[in-house]
């Protein structure tokens, strides 16, 4: 991987450099590697989330290196530079029609695609579903077990290379027409109810105590969450601002599908 990264870096300051096979063919090379999972976007190292410029470099590189073509599923025809997603059988995945998968992206064994689209760049962990018209951004990483229900939105993070991308940790639970971008990490095991909009700035305010805590940007491991609003001045007058509230926690269980569903019903959690 080292020789693989020189390559790139030299490439990324010096784009001329993709005339030579040898640039060109590392920059493919990295593209096989994202596509059957052996290298990421980011990784969790000695439990800190890492981001790997250099493979993001390497997407966009590769976009620079790619010509126009057809592709044509049926009767449907589409104009694109990357490719679909595939070996699906290999992988062990489900894709129900018209899901969508782009190549570059990483479906680990047992995932279900429900009409769905996952972009280039993306890692899903095993057993996550990926529920009907969601959407998995360029460069997220998606945790095992993981649900993201109907309709959510989890933004792409691309550029700048060294941006952290969206995280969704093992077993969290992503409920209807959530949205989540611009770098948010969702802890394991959380529950966002539906319609929870989480982006860098928005306050996610623990109130689940007798003293509010405020984060921004991260979702702490099993918290359940729920959107909510608080006042803020602006010169023509006081206005309510959407927040995340977290009401409190995902209990833990050996049986985390137990567990969820209690903890929806205690919170009266609306998914």
């Amino acid at each position: 991987m080292s020789s693989l990264q020189k390559l790139i870096d030299e490439c990324w300051a010096d784009r001329s450099l993709l005339q030579q096979d040898i640039y060109k063919n590392a920059v493919e090379t990295v593209m096989k590697l994202l596509d059957i999972g052996q290298v990421r976007c980011a990784s969790k190292i000695s439990g800190e989330w890492i981001v790997h410029q250099w493979v993001k470099q390497s997407i966009l590189l590769y976009f620079s290196i790619r010509n126009m073509e057809t592709i044509k599923i049926g009767d449907f025809e589409y104009r694109d530079k990357i490719p679909l997603k595939k070996r699906l059988e290999a992988l062990e995945v489900r894709v129900v029609p018209p899901g969508m998968a782009r190549y570059g992206c990483f479906l680990s064994k047992g995932v279900i695609l429900m009409p769905s689209y996952v972009n280039i760049g993306a890692y899903i962990g095993e057993n996550t579903m990926v529920d009907t018209w969601a959407t998995v951004g360029t460069c997220a990483q998606i945790g095992a077990n993981v649900h993201l229900s109907g309709g959510v939105g989890i933004g792409g993070v691309l550029e700048p290379p060294q941006a952290q991308p969206v995280i969704i940790e093992d077993g969290a639970f992503v409920g209807s027409r959530c949205i989540v971008v611009e770098g948010v990490r969702v802890g394991r095991e959380a529950v966002l109810g539906a319609n929870v909009v989480l982006t860098a700035s928005t306050k996610i305010i623990d109130v689940s105590k007798s003293e509010p805590i405020e984060y921004k940007g991260v979702v702490p491991d099993r918290s359940v969450v729920i959107p909510g609003s608080y006042s803020k001045s602006f010169p023509a007058g006081n206005y309510n601002v959407p927040c995340a509230l977290i009401i409190g926690k995902r209990n833990q269980s050996t049986d985390l599908k137990v567990s969820l569903n209690e903890t929806l019903r205690e919170y009266a959690v609306q998914v």
